[in-house]
């Protein structure tokens, strides 16, 4: 079936929506609120039984040696550069390098810098958007340390000839998972293959707790980590005021105030039962999209390769501008005018300010990278779209195709 004979049948059955469809509202049910309703009943609601509890149950969901609450994946991020020793901030060099991939969220790269080290970006794979091998592998200098590997939109970046440079040159791998909760690459579960891994519970994410993250991985640096995450204590406030806990405790490093609360836990345990029927709607909504565009000219749907399970975190539709008489700018706001709510993922790093002067970047020094920035587009998927949800954003996207196709 051709774009030609689709778009007109799609046009003829289109009708806006009354009310805006927002990107990406959270998936609360009544079982996530009881649960918070209990921990503020229960006295404890800061750092305490539930998130140890939900540090178990999450880690052994993952299978990884260790696993820790935190407030944040950027304090998973940070935590893991400062348990490596990476960077002088963390007992490492100023000259210690980290190679990342400048399609990601800032907080990739920021947490770089906060340990004083070396952000070194590189490309991406223009099929699936996350970092290129064959870039990272250029990249590596005598100074580098680590590699952070973002899996942008859930799906996993390609590990195998990662974890090669990474024993080659002995270096470690550390993970942004901030969108992989459930993905697995050649089977594994993402957050048990690297030394580490770090992973957003933000409240567009498919598991939340509000705000908050978890690191996952190696128990050497988790548990340095854990020491890092709480003032550098070494004695966790709620067993000091337990009734069989003691008033004592020392700082034996200069630590964070990165811990979760219970109530968040208490979330994040509810939202991990559920996990497994949330992401079943939003494998269904993902291939209800990939069906709908997969023959349209002006269109490419995601690529999910064979070797991975992609977690469906974005829906990144990306434009063929040369089928189109608008630009990705204007088809944004085409679909918020036909009250679809959408997001772009990501503005690359290089093109911020602070690192585009710090650095000398300009748009082309990641070629590949501005190029797909310049055509994504996010769409709305959630585990809470109901079937007309689906229909009307298939609908207004079609029908902005048809507007303005060339």
């Amino acid at each position: 079936m051709t774009a030609m004979n689709v778009l007109p049948q799609a046009l003829r059955a289109y009708a806006p929506r009354a009310q805006f469809l927002p990107f990406s509202p959270p998936d609360i049910s009544e079982e996530e609120i009881a649960a918070v309703v209990d921990t503020l009943r229960s006295g404890w609601i800061s750092a305490g039984p539930k998130t140890k509890q939900f540090e178990r149950e999450f880690g052994a969901f993952i299978g990884s040696e260790a696993a820790l609450s935190l407030n944040s994946c950027t304090a998973g991020l940070h935590l893991a550069l400062v348990a490596m020793g990476i960077g002088a901030n963390a007992g490492g060099s100023a000259s210690d390098e980290v190679i990342t991939t400048t399609m990601t969220f800032c907080s990739s790269v920021n947490v770089i810098e906060h340990v004083n080290a070396t952000p070194v970006l590189v490309d991406i794979d223009p099929q699936t958007l996350n970092l290129d091998p064959a870039a990272v592998e250029r990249a590596i200098t005598p100074n580098t340390k680590a590699i952070i590997v973002v899996h942008i939109a859930g799906h996993p970046a390609e590990l195998a000839p990662l974890q090669d440079l990474a024993r080659k040159h002995d270096l470690r791998i550390i993970e942004d998972a901030a969108h992989a909760v459930p993905a697995r690459y050649e089977g594994q579960m993402i957050g048990n293959i690297g030394d580490v891994t770090a992973f957003s519970f933000y409240a567009t994410k498919n598991l939340t707790t509000g705000e908050g993250g978890m690191l996952t991985g190696k128990a050497e640096y988790v548990d340095k980590a854990r020491l890092y995450s709480s003032h550098g204590m070494n004695r966790d406030a709620w067993k000091r005021y337990s009734a069989s806990g003691s008033w004592f405790y020392e700082v034996v490093a200069p630590g964070f105030k990165y811990n979760m609360n219970d109530m968040q836990a208490a979330l994040g345990l509810t939202q991990l039962a559920r996990l497994e029927t949330m992401q079943q709607h939003r494998y269904a909504v993902a291939a209800r999209y990939n069906a709908a565009f997969a023959d349209v000219a002006a269109l490419q749907t995601p690529t999910a390769r064979a070797n991975v399970q992609h977690a469906w975190h974005l829906y990144i539709l990306r434009l063929n501008l040369e089928a189109l008489t608008i630009d990705r700018a204007r088809f944004i706001d085409e679909l918020k005018e036909r009250n679809i709510g959408t997001s772009v993922h990501f503005i690359p790093v290089h093109l911020h300010p602070y690192y585009r002067d710090r650095y000398g970047y300009t748009p082309d020094s990641f070629p590949v990278a501005y190029g797909e920035f310049q055509r994504t587009l996010s769409l709305p998927l959630r585990s809470n779209l109901s079937e007309g949800d689906i229909e009307d954003v298939i609908g207004a996207v079609l029908n902005v195709v048809e507007t303005f196709g060339r």
